[in-house]
Formats: C-alpha cells, sequence, structure tokens
C-alpha cells in the first residue's frame, strides 16, 4: 500500500513540473494597478454608507413632503442650528413652516399661484427716482411699486418695505430688463409676516399664474462686503454690466448687514440680459452674518433659484422651486450655514439642471477661503433628468439629515489628479461631507457605487 502511494505521488510530481516547464497558452496577466481616480471612486462609493447614507422611502405624507417614515439617525447641528431628530425640511410632528405665505404650497397641491392682492396706487420707481429719495426709503402696502429698469438701493441708502408689499417690475430683456439690487453699503429691510408676505413678481402679475411662466423680469440681487476666494477679492455680479461700479461685491467684513428678508416671495424671474445670460431668483454676493434670511422663496426662475458668490451669510427656511436651472447654487468660497431649505424641480423633462451645484472658486484653484457651507435638513427634490449635487472646482461643504428624490442621478464630486486642490481633495481633507441623508427613487440606483460618484473633467 505504501510503495503505490510513493508511487503515485512521483507521477503527480513529475506531471507538475511537466506542467509547469512547458507553454500555457491559459496564463492570465496580473490585474491591472487602479488609477488614483478609480481608487478616489471606489473609496467615496464606500463613504456612503459609512456615513449614516440610506436608500430608502420617506413616505412622504399624501400631497405633502412631510416624511412618515423612520429615517434612522442624525447629525447633531454646529452653533447656531437647531439639532433635529427628523431628517428632511419638514418636521413630521408639526405643521409646515411653508404653509399659509408662500406660493409653494398652491403649486404642491398641483395649482398656480395664490391671488395677489396689490395696493391700489401705483408708483413708478426708476434708477433716477431712488437716487433722489434720499437715505431712507419707505415702502407701503397700499400702493403697489412698478420697476423700471435696473434700480440700485445705493450706499448708505436704506429701503424699508412694510409687510403686505407688492412689489412688480416691468417685464423686458437686455437693456429693458428690470431689477431690484441692493448695492455695497446699501441695506434692505423687507420685514414681511406669515400673513402678510411680500412679494416681489413681474407688472400685471395677479395670481393665478402658471409655475412654468418665468423669465418675466430680472431679480433681488444683494451685493456686500465680505470676502470671496476670487482675485482682487471683488466682483463684478453676473447680469449687471462690468462698466455699473455700483454692480460690484466682495470686501474684507465677514460680518457685514445688507439688511432682512423675512416673509418674502420672489416669482417669475431670471430675464435674459443678453448672450444668454439670465439672473438669479435670489443673488446673494459676499453678502455678511450680519444680514438675516429667513422664510424666503424663488418661484419659478429661469435661471438657478438662489445663488450665493462668496460671503458668510446664514439662511433658513428657504425655497426654490420650478427653477429652470439649478435649485441652489454657490461660488466663490461661500461659508454660510442653511437649515430648512426646500428644492422642488419641475416634473416637467428639461426644466431644471442639479439640485445643487456647486463650486468653490477657479481663479487660482486653489483660492481661499474654501467654500465650505453646510446644509441641514433639506428636502431635495428632482425630475427624471436632472442631478442631486455637484462639487467642483475645489468646493468643499456639508448636507446632513436631507432627503433627495425623484432624481435620474446622485453626487458627483470633481478629481483632477495634476492639481494641488479639487472637491475630491475637500472630502479627503474632511471639508466635504454627506451624512445621515437619505436617497429615494434616484434613476442611478440604491447603493454607493450608483449614488456617489467621482468624475475627471475631459
Amino acid at each position: 500500500m505504501k510503495k503505490l502511494n510513493f508511487l503515485f505521488i512521483g507521477i503527480l510530481f513529475t506531471t507538475m513540473i511537466f506542467t509547469s516547464c512547458g507553454d500555457d497558452d491559459t496564463t492570465t496577466d496580473p490585474p491591472a494597478e487602479k488609477t488614483p481616480a478609480e481608487l478616489a471612486t471606489e473609496a467615496f462609493a464606500e463613504y456612503f454608507t459609512t456615513s449614516g447614507n440610506t436608500a430608502i422611502d420617506p413616505i412622504f405624507a399624501s400631497g405633502t413632503i412631510s416624511p412618515t417614515a423612520d429615517l434612522g439617525t442624525t447629525s447633531a447641528a454646529p452653533s447656531g442650528l437647531t439639532s433635529t431628530s427628523y431628517k428632511g425640511a419638514i418636521d413630521p410632528s408639526g405643521s409646515a413652516w411653508y404653509a399659509g405665505w408662500t406660493a409653494y404650497e398652491s403649486i404642491l397641491a398641483g395649482g398656480n399661484t395664490p391671488p395677489i392682492n396689490a395696493g391700489s396706487t401705483i408708483v413708478n420707481i426708476s434708477d433716477a427716482t431712488m437716487m433722489a429719495a434720499g437715505d431712507v426709503v419707505n415702502w407701503t402696502k397700499d400702493n403697489t411699486y412698478e420697476l423700471e429698469g435696473f434700480v440700485f438701493v445705493n450706499d448708505g441708502q436704506t429701503l424699508n418695505i412694510e409687510a403686505g408689499t407688492v412689489i412688480q417690475a416691468k417685464p423686458g430683456e437686455g437693456s429693458d430688463a428690470s431689477a431690484l439690487i441692493i448695492a455695497r453699503g446699501g441695506k434692505i429691510e423687507a420685514n414681511g409676516t406669515a400673513n402678510e408676505p411680500i412679494i416681489f413678481t413681474f407688472k400685471g402679475d395677479v395670481g393665478n399664474t402658471s409655475p412654468s411662466t418665468r423669465g418675466q423680469w430680472g431679480g433681488l440681487i444683494i451685493l456686500g462686503n465680505a470676502s470671496l476666494n476670487s482675485i482682487p477679492g471683488n466682483t463684478a455680479v453676473e447680469g449687471i454690466p462690468t462698466t455699473e461700479t455700483r454692480g460690484i461685491y466682495g470686501g474684507s467684513d465677514d460680518a457685514d448687514n445688507s439688511g432682512t428678508l423675512k416673509y418674502v416671495s420672489i416669482r417669475h424671474g431670471g430675464t435674459n440680459i443678453g448672450a444668454d445670460n439670465e439672473i438669479n431668483g435670489l443673488t446673494l454676493g459676499g453678502v455678511g452674518t450680519g444680514t438675516t434670511i429667513d422664510y424666503v422663496e424663488v418661484i419659478a426662475n429661469k435661471d438657478d433659484g438662489i445663488e450665493w458668490f462668496g460671503g458668510t451669510v446664514n439662511c433658513s427656511h428657504i425655497l426654490s422651486v420650478f427653477c429652470a436651472d439649478d435649485g441652489i447654487d454657490y461660488d466663490e468660497g461661500y461659508r454660510g450655514n442653511n437649515q430648512f431649505v426646500i428644492v422642488h424641480q419641475d416634473p416637467s423633462s428639461g426644466n431644471a439642471d442639479r439640485g445643487g451645484e456647486h463650486d468653490g472658486g477657479t481663479d487660482p484653484e486653489t483660492a481661499m477661503p474654501y467654500a465650505t457651507p453646510k446644509f441641514f435638513n433639506v428636502t431635495s427634490i428632482g425630475n427624471p433628468d436632472s442631478r442631486a449635487l455637484t462639487f467642483r472646482d475645489n468646493a468643499g461643504g456639508e448636507y446632513h439629515n436631507s432627503i433627495f428624490s425623484g432624481y435620474a442621478k446622485g453626487i458627483d464630486i470633481e478629481f483632477l489628479e495634476d492639481q494641488d486642490q479639487h472637491s475630491y481633495k475637500q472630502f479627503n481633507d474632511n471639508n466635504l461631507k454627506l451624512e445621515n441623508n437619505v436617497f429615494n427613487t434616484i434613476g442611478a440606483g440604491t447603493d454607493g457605487t450608483s449614488l456617489f460618484q467621482v468624475t475627471v473633467p475631459e
């Protein structure tokens, strides 16, 4: 028996030697080494689950965006924001904060905008009117104010707007466009209430207007003295000719105060002022923390709903609804804290871009301060053609306790292998966080590999 075993072992050993010495057409090459971009993609995808993100249905209550499902653990909010036990912009155990004063409530129910109760007397407002008006200007609800062209609130000037006041801008494009611009050193004190919001819209709008009506006038632009990361530290705002010095924003005062927007509805703006250059519904350029932005909605803008260009202003209870470009956008080193944010896109194909488009700085790419704003309790509802969020050009930033639903694609983050700074490096440096968020019915898929993507520009 032992001899047979030795014989078998000898034959097997001889066969192995012969096989190893002969040609083997089935030998495979070792796997190729993964590129840095591929490794980055894997790491970002793995981060999806390790940071508390999930792909589950929030089960919105009928006719609302209030979740009824248990959505799991929440992140603690930083100083200045409210720690919540729920995800999304709406507390499931309370009433919706948008109820009673927004056009969104009517649109969410499948309708048009609600009726507008305008003042009985028409007051025409031009830039020359404002220049001659003195340091303090008061607009009251018994009047309707019609903007003609670009109207500036100038350095040293304060515009007070009474609750319930309606401001209507004359329609037009190019040199005929109308907008209200708060210049550096100027202030707007627009203090509406839940019962009497302040409404900005186009001339002749009495409500019952379709949310697909866009681009009828410019928008509201607020410019301040807070810091940017672009050189030389001040910039001409988009949509205003560079020859107009009152359109410059940026400075060194991060606590700058440009006034107050509270219970304000901005509707049907974003007109084309030339070369496909539209105006955002609400533009915040170099706006500082002394400014109050609370309970503000942008409805049916042709460009972005809200865009921050640098600055440090904090915002809460804000809505960007049925806008034709990005819901929210930031650039040039914006660093504010934001909470209770609703982005709701038009469900029609081609009528929106990203839920959030986030850029850091491009001149230079390594410019500081970095864009690192924080967003807590966002509900962002997309359409089948759009993407939830993009981070690029060294943008950082954070999203916590938020719900993203109905988008074609999830999150993409830019990777630039040959540059010192880019958004993926911000992720590695802990300046970009996506934690304890919910993703539902995203066309790309349900796992980290599908929802968290790294992109390499061509």
